[in-house]
């Protein structure tokens, strides 16, 4: 890259006290979390506790290092060269034949209800939404039902839901659908403004009232149609990736394939609502890696597009540099679909004008001759053992189409961790100071935990992180003109378990964030597209997947790759807890 990073003499000393805090490995619940929430939250905690948590968690590695190139404060990337990602004229005529090639792969003994099943259903009559609907709230309402604690919807209006369930039967009489997502049900992320549900972000005391407008996301899927079956349920103010939130709005979201494990997080309640047939997508946001951890500790399909591609507009801006939003489907052939409907510049959300247009045009293609993946096999085994065999065998898999695998480098993966981490903290921190002045007792005590760490960063220490920014974003450019696509496992360990004093009091377990986020932070750091996809599963039945990057705006040559790995799954486990809603 032309300018190299100058280690001072205390960085290793710094890389040792990380390898000790390794060791230590404190999972915190209970009174231990309480403790800990309540002492960074003192002037003993500012001036030692939290310097010290800082250090050994190497949150301090960047002051130690000479970095000269230019910040980079926001990772936005323009088009580079003529557009081949015009948007093309025969996209409706792709999405039909995806939608095709999903009702004619459905040979196994267990699939996932997608798009293309209710719109078989709404087309022949045999199903209308409104049934749907009610068939919805019949799980939603039962209360034997929802004794299972799923938790995955968090607000919900049977009036609202009917309404929208009765306009698109209505529709359909009259063979009038507004698109291919009418009638279809789905659920936002309650960071995401929905009228007439409480814009909360997972907390209990936001949104006093009922919001009267719609993010411009909300406004798109009303427009194309489909149901808005609620708001569903996250991790408090997106601080954390387990999906564990013990306010008494929310309560902690379980994992579909075993409800004594996590969901991940922080698109909790939006990724059990998909795996558990509620509805086959959701929408959430991805900070650091809030779509793809739940997506692949749930078993489905998570899409964080380029920085910028779907509007943010109407969502709470925690972190506004790392976040981009993006569906969590069923298959990949519905997460292209709802991509397709949500992407494009939006007047009211600057970061993402300038973008090309998006297509799908050369997804489907018979196989993958020429493509080269990129696979760092250092950084790609640092995972699960039994994550790595499986993740090897799909590698495999995508070779037998005809792609190749080139061996690359991505250094500096530990500065990438800390810059990342650094930013987000810090804008998140930025975000809800007022909140941390005026309601911190509302606060969960992760959340409190997380911003009294926040505080330590400087100026410097944000000003050197967007420093570090600007150099991965140099590297993926370089390898992404040797490159198609970059592999590697979507998380490096399977869904946690939930330990009962957490659905109290919450849990901080640092040892278990930094194997699911391990895979995540590099495209919030550069804003790069990244797709996850369910691969196999666990002796214990817990899912697994294996993620792709591409360069900015090509999101499609990820669907392309996806629709191929899709078919590595012979056999597709069914969730122990899952509703047939068109059944």
């Amino acid at each position: 890259m032309g300018v190299h990073l100058q280690l001072c003499p205390h960085t290793l000393a710094h890389k040792h006290l990380f390898s000790l805090y390794l060791q230590w490995n404190p999972r915190l619940s209970g009174f231990t979390l309480r403790l800990a929430a309540h002492l960074a939250n003192t002037a003993f905690g500012q001036l030692f506790l939290v310097p010290l948590i800082m250090r050994i968690n190497n949150f301090t590695i960047l002051r130690y290092l000479d970095i000269s190139e230019d910040p980079t404060f926001l990772p936005v990337v323009a088009e580079e060269g003529k557009s081949d990602l015009s948007k093309s004229s025969n996209d409706s005529e792709i999405l039909c034949k995806l939608l095709d090639m999903r009702s004619r792969s459905t040979n196994l003994a267990f699939n996932f209800r997608g798009i293309q099943d209710y719109l078989n259903c709404y087309q022949s009559g045999e199903v209308t939404p409104l049934q749907v609907a009610k068939n919805i709230l019949a799980v939603l309402e039962d209360p034997e039902r929802s004794s299972l604690h799923l938790r995955a919807i968090s607000q919900w209006d049977r009036e609202e839901i009917i309404k929208m369930a009765e306009c698109s039967t209505a529709r359909y009489r009259h063979q009038k659908p507004l698109s291919f997502l009418d009638g279809i049900p789905v659920c936002l992320k309650e960071e995401i403004k929905v009228a007439p549900y409480y814009h909360r972000s997972g907390t209990e005391y936001l949104g006093t009232k009922p919001e009267t407008e719609d993010a411009t996301v909300t406004r798109k899927i009303r427009t194309a149609g489909a149901i808005i079956i609620g708001v569903s349920n996250m991790h408090e103010l997106g601080t954390g990736t387990t999906g564990c939130n013990p306010n008494r709005y929310h309560n902690t979201a379980r994992n579909p394939y075993n409800p004594q494990h996590f969901t991940g997080g922080s698109s909790s309640g939006s990724a059990a609502a998909v795996a558990s047939g509620l509805c086959p997508f959701a929408l959430g946001t991805d900070g650091g890696g809030s779509v793809r951890i739940p997506a692949s500790f749930c078993g489905i399909v998570g899409l964080k597009g380029t920085f910028g591609r779907i509007s943010a507009y109407g969502c709470h801006p925690l972190s506004y540099s790392t976040v981009s939003l993006g569906p969590l489907c069923t298959s990949v052939a519905d997460a292209a679909l709802v991509y397709s409907i949500l992407a494009g510049p939006d007047p009211l959300y600057q970061y993402g004008l300038c973008q090309p247009k998006p297509s799908l045009s050369e997804i489907i293609t018979p196989d993958l001759k020429g493509l080269k993946m990129g696979i760092d096999w250092t950084f790609f085994k640092a995972c699960n053992d039994e994550i790595l065999v499986n993740c090897q065998k799909a590698v495999e898999f995508l070779k037998s189409f005809g792609a190749s695998v080139i061996e690359v480098s991505l250094p500096e993966i530990e500065e990438i961790r800390v810059a990342h981490v650094i930013c987000i903290l810090s804008e998140m921190r930025d975000f809800l100071q007022p909140d941390f002045n005026n309601h911190f007792h509302q606060m969960n005590l992760e959340t409190r935990l997380n911003l009294a760490i926040a505080s330590q960063f400087t100026a410097l220490d944000y000003i050197k992180a967007n420093r570090q920014r600007t150099r991965p974003r140099a590297v993926l450019q370089e390898t992404f003109a040797n490159v198609n696509c970059l592999i590697t496992q979507g998380t490096a360990c399977c869904a946690p378990e939930i330990q009962s004093s957490d659905l109290l009091s919450g849990c901080s377990d640092v040892q278990t964030t930094l194997q699911t986020m391990r895979y995540m932070q590099l495209a919030n750091l550069t804003g790069i597209p990244a797709l996850v996809v369910p691969i196999g599963y666990t002796v214990s039945g817990l899912p697994i997947s294996l993620q792709i990057m591409a360069k900015w705006w090509d999101e499609a040559l990820l669907f392309r790759i996806g629709l191929k790995l899709e078919k590595f799954h012979d056999t597709i486990a069914k969730p122990a807890i899952y509703y047939d809603i068109l059944g």
